[in-house]
């Protein structure tokens, strides 16, 4: 069955096939009464104007590209959402790819992209060395890298300020009274996961406690990799009293182990994530955690792209979004002169 044209729509309405052009595109030379009666036709009859012939004429498809390492990551699924509404309300649409960690899928996604014509891109890389790889590409659209820091590179980015948000945990937990916190689920090969370490150790540092890490193999920060590296962790003796996840996802991992243990939280192990998902707030989790302002983040990247996009902004730039604590129930006080706040008692 072949789809509808401008010239069915307009052999129904009567009109010429310019008239119905220039109804769907605004145009100022025909009356509002006619647009409307075209406009009303067309969506009766179920006709989809030809975006790609339509930008080819207009040099746009309003559409942004969006690559995401993981569209069942918790934080990326949830700024997705805030990217999409947003999007939506600058007259935009958003295209959904998923490079799944596979830095070959990243670049081929991004080529899939760049043969549509999007007008502009926003990725959450699968790491720092993404930058290396779609140089090439990113230098023929418009590209902002969100979530992972590409500080010294030419790349626009926006970050949360990781390093910021992990001195301001290790100093919650340090306001309880806790002395030995160990550090959980350090990856490798990233910016993001190096700052937080730096956050931490420097914090440590400053207070006069040894930093503890525990370092990740696994290519994810998630539930399964802080599930497998706890188990670890809780088969050998220790006398941390808090632990503090490099992410909300691997917390619940050691929720989970800490629960097959026996381990209580927080009675026994005080507990911190760091992202503010939206599980980490539901009843039987109630995970302290630093906070991603994930609305913001996506609105200053879609704000810095559709800047590039229509010229206004020229260069590199960069943005760093202030964390925030979340204080819940998974952290406790470790004597009585100091409450849940991390000050005296009255």
């Amino acid at each position: 069955m072949s789809s509808l044209t401008l010239k069915d729509v307009a052999k129904v309405a009567g009109v010429s096939y310019a008239t119905v052009s220039r109804a769907l595109s605004g145009s100022p030379e025909i009356g509002e009464k006619t647009r409307q009666r075209i406009l009303k036709l067309c969506d009766e009859m179920g006709y989809t104007p030809n975006s790609v012939a339509r930008s080819m004429v207009m040099k746009h498809t309003n559409i942004i590209g969006l690559i995401l390492a993981s569209i069942d990551n918790p934080f990326m699924s949830e700024l997705t959402v805030h990217l999409e509404i947003y999007a939506r309300e600058l007259g935009y649409n958003l295209m959904v790819c998923n490079s799944s960690y596979n830095q070959k899928l990243e670049r081929d996604v991004f080529r899939l992209l760049l043969s549509r014509k999007v007008d502009g891109i926003i990725i959450l890389p699968i790491s720092h060395s993404s930058d290396e790889s779609l140089q090439s590409l990113t230098s023929q659209v418009p590209t902002v890298f969100v979530s992972e820091n590409m500080q010294d590179l030419p790349e626009n980015y926006i970050s949360i300020d990781n390093t910021r948000g992990m001195k301001i945990a290790t100093d919650y937990l340090y306001s309880l009274g806790h002395r030995k916190i160990v550090y959980l689920g350090a990856r490798k090969n990233s910016v993001t996961h190096a700052l937080r370490v730096e956050g931490y150790t420097s914090t440590c540092k400053k207070h006069g406690i040894e930093p503890i890490i525990i370092e990740s193999n696994y290519p994810r920060s998630s539930h399964e990799a802080g599930y497998l590296l706890a188990r670890e962790y809780f088969s050998k003796s220790h006398d941390e009293t808090a632990i503090l996840c490099a992410s909300d996802s691997l917390a619940i991992g050691v929720m989970h182990a800490a629960y097959e243990k026996g381990i209580r939280i927080p009675e026994d192990l005080s507990l911190m994530g760091f992202d503010n998902i939206s599980f980490a707030s539901l009843p039987p989790i109630n995970l302290t955690t630093i906070n991603q302002p994930k609305q913001e983040l996506a609105t200053s990247a879609m704000d810095l792209l559709i800047q590039h996009i229509n010229g206004t902004e020229s260069g590199y730039s960069s943005k760093l979004v202030s964390p925030s604590l979340v204080i819940r129930g998974s952290c406790l006080a470790r004597n009585k002169e100091i409450n849940a706040n991390g000050g005296p008692h009255a």
